[in-house]
């Protein structure tokens, strides 16, 4: 299945339709860096509005150069820029201040991956809240945020400064995974049970989340909760992919278990240490978003940022 901007639209699905629909107003400009390339370039096609990359380097000591090559921007600017790496929490500051600089009025900042997020308490004495350290300087230089699947949408409540939300992917992912032939949709664990239940409600199918059993000292069982996987066409579903250990170990026990098929999708694919090879290795499909971009970054999340713009 090919990802959506490589279709054209048409009819509804169409760029004039859509913000006609929506009440998107037409003048808006669609800025991006480094990252975040596939997803503004789709929402800039969905929209209808014009797509601006800026220009970014390294300066041989490291630090980054930006510079966005206009003489001037629209009042109302979207910049979609991920802070994963650190390099590019920077870049994102810096482009926020140079759209400022060239007239844009109200910049609305959509953030694909939120990096350091994840850190949203103190486990040990010491330790750096991240969270809320970047949300609190990221809000006194943007007029609007909008997430991606937060691992803990709560923090967003750090934010407090001006408007935030958290959108969720999982229509996307169910879209996606339309006619694949899904049975059955799995959060690898309880906490993953409603982004695998709102996923399978756009398939039509049952869910559940995956269940760790401890049998002995070294050995665990994984399985589903409640529901047979036998015979069954399975989708793994879940937030963040790293380094696909929990997701390898899942699909060989459901095919244990004597599931047909085992797919692996998620939102946010950071890969680490080899991961797509080891999950292609077990998994029939891995698929994840273009949050962050990758070989198998198939699904766009364009619609979804642009219906809450």
């Amino acid at each position: 299945m090919k990802r959506g901007r490589s279709r054209p639209f048409h009819g509804a699905d169409s760029p004039k339709s859509f913000k006609s629909s929506m009440g998107i107003p037409w003048k808006m400009m669609i800025l991006c860096g480094s990252t975040s390339k596939s997803l503004a370039q789709d929402l800039s096609l969905v929209m209808g509005a014009e797509f601006v990359q800026a220009t970014t380097k390294r300066f041989p000591d490291g630090e980054a150069y930006v510079r966005i090559e206009r003489q001037a921007m629209d009042k109302e600017v979207v910049l979609v820029q991920n802070t994963y790496p650190d390099q590019n929490l920077v870049e994102l500051l810096l482009l926020l201040d140079a759209a400022r600089g060239l007239g844009a009025d109200k910049i609305t900042c959509v953030i694909p991956y939120f990096g350091y997020a994840r850190q949203d308490r103190r486990f040990n004495p010491g330790e750096a809240l991240s969270a809320k350290v970047m949300l609190r300087h990221l809000e006194m230089e943007m007029d609007r945020l909008l997430t991606i699947d937060l691992h803990k949408p709560d923090v967003l409540e750090w934010f407090a400064r001006a408007p935030a939300k958290d959108l969720k992917a999982a229509p996307a992912i169910g879209e996606f995974f339309s006619s694949a032939g899904i049975d059955l949709v799995l959060g690898p664990d309880a906490g993953a049970a409603t982004r695998a239940r709102e996923t399978a409600k756009v398939i039509g199918c049952e869910s559940d989340h995956l269940l760790k059993t401890r049998i002995s000292g070294t050995e665990v069982r994984i399985s589903p909760s409640q529901v047979d996987a036998r015979g069954r066409t399975v989708l793994i579903v879940d937030d963040i992919i790293s380094t696909g250990g929990t997701i390898v170990a899942a699909t060989n026990e459901l095919k244990r278990l004597g599931a047909k098929k085992v797919y692996a999708s998620c939102t946010h694919g950071l890969f680490t240490g080899g991961a797509i090879s080891k999950l292609k290795g077990v998994c029939d499909r891995v698929v994840s978003t273009n949050t962050l971009e990758s070989e198998v970054s198939e699904i766009s999340l364009a619609k979804v940022v642009a219906q809450a713009l």
